[in-house]
């Protein structure tokens, strides 16, 4: 009797067991809550073609980090929910985090060419003045266009194919610098060459499109900054966004302590002495500044933040694009900008040029009433002298010359200033 009683017990025990895991197979939100073992979902962001502009390549920069967006080794992390959604898209840039091992991380600007709003305008603009429809592919538009297919028969990038593009860079093109451009273009994995056999007809559209609308990125991978330049390091693009270092815009220092406004102004005026200055003979010059032209690193180190109104003129070769081919219009010219504007002649640029412009706009801000007298009064005098245009007789060289011999006694030497610290204990070159 008690046998039978345990074979009941045992049979009942297996058909409740049998129950509990049919119910739990037609329930599969109470299986995972039973499972401990039920893997966990990992949150993820929900990328987009059309927030990183890849839906309108190859009218775009590139795709040589898009990678990094896709395994989340890019993040938004300023913009971070419990979803992980991304930002808003009709932002100009963003900040992020970069890595390359998942364990340590570094800040990042993401930025796009220009703005959402002309970028949909350039878009609509394409189709309608090419295709004569409002919307298009605007790759099969652009290969139509008479521009491109110059390019696509060019063994080299000549200043005739860049005539009446919109970027400061190309007002004044020499083919040494044009050569730079394609040798040094780092959206391609076999750059070296100066003749653009390495380039597909994909590659061509994307330096072309990048140079018509914002030649930010290229000026960033040309005058790379582990060899010296003034530039963030560039990383890479996806799309229509670019990837580069971290900085702080300028402006946020205007109201920096006095020690700390000297020595960027130092570093500022090293900069623009730099630009006329270098090894390879490039004179560089800016057509507009304001206070996120220049930003600062974490260390302390200032750098030109956006390079997007920066021109260039070889001293060593000269342009070879005469004025009168400047003038060239087409759709290439009038992507981001007014078909109307018209161009500075390379002619009438001069030496104190960025100096001067620098003194009307951003040394005002940065080192106004922050020192005491007399010392307040020869900067205030000298910026009001610089922001006249300087005497006709005096170079640049003179020029900083004079408000650096100001300003160095006036900076510290401390922690603050990583970019040269301790080195400024030991010397004075610091």
């Amino acid at each position: 009797m008690g046998r039978w009683i345990c074979c009941l017990c045992s049979r009942v025990a297996d058909s409740l067991m049998l129950l509990l895991v049919l119910a739990l197979s037609c329930n599969p939100s109470t299986a995972a809550t039973a499972s401990p073992s039920a893997p966990h979902t990992k949150p993820s962001y929900s990328f987009g073609r059309t927030f990183l502009g890849l839906d309108k390549c190859n009218a775009c920069i590139g795709t040589s980090i898009c990678k990094k967006f896709f395994k989340e080794e890019i993040r938004f992390d300023t913009w971070l929910s419990s979803h992980l959604k991304l930002p808003p898209s009709y932002l100009l840039s963003y900040s992020g985090n970069y890595t390359d091992d998942a364990k340590s991380w570094r800040l990042v600007d993401i930025t796009r060419l220009t703005s959402k709003y002309r970028h949909d305008r350039a878009d609509k603009r394409i189709c309608t003045s090419l295709l004569k429809t409002k919307t298009c592919s605007l790759e099969h538009a652009l290969r139509r266009t008479q521009r491109f297919q110059k390019w696509l028969r060019a063994k080299r990038l000549t200043p005739d194919l860049v005539q009446g593009l919109p970027s400061p860079m190309l007002r004044c093109p020499s083919q040494r610098l044009l050569d730079r451009i394609v040798r040094r273009y780092a959206e391609v994995p076999d750059a070296g060459s100066i003749y653009m056999d390495h380039l597909t007809d994909r590659d061509k559209l994307r330096l072309l499109y990048t140079l018509s609308v914002n030649s930010h990125p290229i000026l960033l991978q040309i005058f790379p900054d582990v060899e010296g330049w003034p530039f963030p390091r560039y990383l890479g693009s996806c799309g229509r966004l670019v990837v580069s270092a971290s900085t702080r815009p300028l402006r946020d220092f205007y109201n920096a302590a006095p020690e700390v406004a000297a020595d960027l102004a130092l570093q500022l005026l090293a900069v623009l002495r730099s630009m006329g200055t270098n090894d390879l003979n490039y004179f560089f010059y800016f057509t507009h500044v304001d206070a996120g032209t220049f930003g600062v690193f974490s260390n302390g180190h200032l750098f030109i933040r956006d390079a997007s109104t920066l021109g260039i003129i070889d001293k060593e070769e000269g342009s070879q694009l005469i004025d009168g081919q400047q003038e060239y219009k087409d759709i290439f010219s009038c992507l981001t900008v007014d078909c109307q504007s018209a161009f500075v002649s390379c002619n009438s640029i001069r030496e104190k040029h960025s100096l001067v412009m620098v003194c009307q706009e951003l040394l005002p801000k940065l080192l106004k009433g922050k020192f005491l007298q007399p010392v307040q009064e020869k900067i205030d005098s000298f910026l009001q002298h610089c922001a006249d245009g300087l005497a006709d007789d005096q170079g640049i060289n003179e020029a900083v010359a004079e408000l650096a011999e100001i300003l160095k006694p006036l900076r510290s030497c401390d922690s603050r200033f990583a970019y040269r610290y301790p080195d400024c204990k030991y010397s004075d070159k610091y």
